[in-house]
């Protein structure tokens, strides 16, 4: 049964020292919802018997069918805890999020991270770290989390690979220092030492599916009396090159003892083979090993459980011996932050507003009575999926029922009234897994659950009481919304459901895009085919409830240039009076990835960015300090630049340039997809003297003229996404591998050996036009022996002239200009650019 209630919650919420906030993060099927099971199991909210194979976590029917988690679940868990060992409880609250690892369902992962402080990183002992692993810690380490590591299923490396304890120990070491490595390339500085250590009990090592788990603290208590020494000293010697010597009674540094026989590691001596042997006599049926050593650890099985045997007894026996919930409570209770500790150097990174002022100050010290602020990182479906939970994380004050609040979302700015609503809070609740729990108010440190102001949050949005307050940063995700599926309903009388489900549908994904075109096409877009797959199967079951039709997936492609424009563009206005003459040329690859990653960005400070650009970029720092805003919606990469001198009303003219520069970046002039990497520069302007001849409706439309001008002039081309796929295979099935990448415009970048498995990792780039049935295809040619993963990578320039009929690049310009319900045939430049 559960063992807290609502209250008890309520009152721990008040301390902030014993509230822990913390995400599940790991690669596709390394075990994060099983071991998140044993968690719940001790808290009472899940039975024994299903702990491990219940996955209470993965709410949603289709997550237990397919086995993966796919929406980031929050539960909170109360537990009592002997922090000093001085047999003294104290109680404390644990608000866990499990995560997706699937690469499709990356940005759950970010929103998860948002509103936490600290990560269990899960990666599977036989297959190390893997590319998600990576990815996730990235994702950490940018949203400053401090992590705890678990390496899992270490019963398959006993039972099903029957390695020894010193080739596991060498095996945990290699894992280790692979994500060392990747917390040491991606952490801030004004962190400390983020790096794990399991000499220090940050690591833990064990088999989520069978609810056991061990850390070198959890032996170090285990053996203190036999030592007569204190644990803390013991656990340090419990990892790393050290040796007891039994006939000496003494520690050594060297594996030769007094005696010149050759010793074993501590680790291998006091943990590994206590349990190698445990796990092999239960295995083996030999009882009477296995019951000397239940006599020597004091286990006593029931009645229920002596009749057991295999892998059901050594479940129960190992569980009891060393349960995996009270090594993961002590190590997350011991080694990650309270919310009071992680929001002094959280909030430099969270808060856009000035770092002084007192939303600032009131987060730093976590002050449950200074200025609310809380920021909502995901929408959340109720139980008929008609209305949305508002889930998030109080950073400052307290939020409760029928408190009125100021809503801002992603595009407000401090004093203007645009993405600003007043609401009140209708309920604050607690979300357990698929319940909720209904709570009078939340204090800051905690997350939490809003209703009734979905209406006015599309995805996310900071909410204070304040009028002074600034947003909390946006998230950044590690993917982007690269295919695309076009819908409508079977049944044409249904098109206001559709429109609606595709609202609702838009706020129950972080990342997903529903667009409508000028053609009147329902665009839905996802990161990858997974992705909008589940996404469409929501949106015809739960959100739009009616039958819909959809196309082949789309891929989105990008308008760029490869060369300075061969003349100077000039275009007239309507009525004649002026004139506008500009260049286009292509921007750095570096510096359009910087762009799109947030590092040099329209916000800036001017002097700052230019600095950046001239030494990094190869600018001229003159050139630099002349740029005007950048493109689509002010954040893309691409860049309108300032260049005339002498020119009087730039400034008067200066935003209707800007707006068509928005329009005519967001859709570019060969087949209406986004710009990027374009850059161009206003050479000189002829302007009427009389501001009424010179208004927006004279420039803008003449600007885009001269936009669109600039890249048909300045060799135009199309760039496609391109996915990394790592191929995990067997290495006598790599020859389907090349197979399947050649047919499908695939180049391979590395080969390399998995370190003690017969399995070959496979780099390679694989244009997302080209992925759709990939997985299906390489399990064809494989056997079914391959396992691809294909996340987002880079934009790669397509050869061949678009501007060239009858060139394979100009028949898919043409496609796409037919599937969107332009004019089927190329522009004509002379639409654009006018003579003198």
């Amino acid at each position: 049964m559960v063992n807290f209630t609502v209250d008890q919650i309520r009152e721990i919420m008040n301390k902030q020292q014993n509230i822990r906030n913390m995400s599940v993060i790991a690669h596709v099927d390394h075990g994060k919802s099983t071991l998140t099971d044993s968690l719940l199991c001790k808290a009472g909210i899940l039975s024994a018997k299903e702990s491990g194979d219940k996955r209470m976590t993965d709410t949603r029917e289709d997550e237990q069918l397919r086995g993966i988690t796919i929406k980031s679940t929050g539960v909170s868990l109360y537990y009592e805890f002997d922090i000093n060992y001085n047999n003294v409880k104290e109680q404390f609250l644990i608000n866990l999020i499990d995560s997706p690892g699937h690469v499709d369902f990356s940005s759950e992962v970010t929103a998860a991270l948002r509103v936490t402080d600290g990560a269990l990183v899960v990666v599977d002992c036989v297959e190390g770290v893997c590319v998600q692993t990576e990815t996730v810690l990235r994702q950490a380490m940018q949203e400053k989390i401090k992590p705890v590591v678990m390496i899992n299923k270490i019963d398959r490396a006993i039972l099903e690979q029957k390695l020894d304890g010193e080739t596991m120990y060498q095996k945990f070491v290699r894992v280790i220092d692979n994500v060392n490595v990747i917390i040491s390339t991606y952490q801030q500085e004004d962190m400390g030492e983020l790096q794990v250590q399991p000499e220090l009990g940050q690591v833990a090592f064990g088999s989520g599916k069978e609810c056991w788990a061990f850390s070198c603290s959890k032996f170090a208590m285990i053996y203190a009396a036999k030592f007569k020494v204190e644990p803390k000293k013991l656990q340090e010697r419990l990892w790393g090159d050290n040796y007891f010597d039994d006939e000496s009674k003494c520690w050594r540094k060297d594996s030769e003892g007094a005696s010149g026989k050759q010793l074993k590691r501590a680790f291998v001596a006091f943990i590994m083979d206590p349990i190698c042997k445990m796990a092999n006599a239960i295995m083996e049926g030999n009882m009477e090993v296995a019951n000397k050593m239940f006599n020597v650890l004091g286990l006593k099985l029931t009645q229920e459980e002596q009749k057991l045997n295999g892998k059901h007894l050594l479940k129960a026996v190992m569980s009891k011996w060393i349960n995996a919930a009270d090594t993961l409570i002590e190590m997350i209770i011991c080694h990650l932050p309270s919310p009071r500790e992680a929001q002094k150097y959280r909030t430099s990174y969270l808060y856009e507003g000035p770092q002084d002022d007192a939303i600032a100050q009131s987060m730093r010290e976590c002050n449950p009575k200074g200025p609310l602020i809380m920021y909502v990182s995901k929408m959340v479906p109720t139980s008929d999926r008609s209305r949305f939970f508002a889930f998030g994380r109080v950073f400052s004050g307290t939020i409760g029922t029928g408190q009125k609040v100021r809503i801002m979302g992603p595009n407000y700015k401090p004093g203007k009234k645009e993405d600003l609503f007043e609401k009140v809070v209708q309920r604050t609740v607690l979300m357990m897994a698929s319940k909720v729990e209904y709570i009078p108010d939340v204090p800051c440190g905690n997350t939490v659950g809003l209703v009734g102001v979905d209406d006015v949050i599309l995805k996310t949005g900071t909410i204070s009481d304040n009028p002074e307050s600034h947003l909390i940063r946006s998230m950044k995700y590690s993917v982007s919304p690269v295919v695309r599926v076009a819908v409508k309903p079977k049944n044409p009388g249904e098109l206001p459901k559709l429109v609606e489900g595709l609202k609702r549908l838009a706020k129950s994904d972080p990342l997903v895009l529903c667009t409508t075109e000028e053609s009147g096409q329902h665009v839905v877009a996802g990161c990858g085919e997974l992705h909008v797959e589940i996404c469409l199967n929501d949106l015809e079951k739960d959100f739009a409830n009616i039958e819909i039709i959809r196309s082949d997936p789309i891929v989105s492609y990008k308008e760029t240039v490869s060369a300075t424009s061969k003349i100077v563009c000039m275009a007239k206005s309507p009525n004649s009076h002026n004139r506008l003459y500009a260049q286009a040329e292509p921007l750095h690859e570096g510096l359009q990835n910087a762009i799109e990653k947030g590092e040099v960005t329209a916000k800036d400070d001017n002097k700052g960015r230019a600095k950046i650009l001239s030494e990094q970029y190869e600018w001229d720092k003159d050139d630099a300090l002349k740029i005007w805003t950048f493109g689509p919606d002010n954040s893309g990469p691409n860049i309108l630049m300032e260049k005339t001198s002498g020119v009087q009303y730039m400034n008067e003219i200066r935003e209707s340039m800007e707006s068509a520069w928005q329009w005519s970046s967001k859709e570019g002039p060969l087949c209406e997809e986004n710009q990027r990497g374009v850059r161009v520069n206003i050479l000189d302007c002829v302007l009427h003297a009389d501001a009424i001849h010179r208004g927006g409706g004279q420039i803008i439309p003449t600007a885009r003229r001269l936009y669109y001008a600039c890249e048909l002039t300045a060799q135009p081309k199309l760039q496609e996404p391109v996915f990394l796929a790592e191929i995990t295979v067997p290495i006598d099935s790599t020859g389907g591998v090349y197979n399947c990448l050649n047919t499908r415009r695939g180049v391979i970048i590395e080969e390399e050996q998995v370190p003690g498995t017969p399995l070959s990792l496979i780099r390679s780039y694989l244009p997302v036009a080209e992925s759709f049935g990939f997985t299906a295809h390489l399990r064809g040619l494989t056997q079914g022996q391959a396992f691809p993963q294909c996340v987002f990578d880079h934009w790669a320039i397509l050869n061949g002239d678009p501007l060239e009929p009858g060139s394979k690049i100009n028949e898919l310009v043409l496609s796409i200009r037919k599937r969107k319900g332009i004019k089927v045939q190329l522009p004509d430049l002379n639409e654009y650019l006018d003579k003198i």
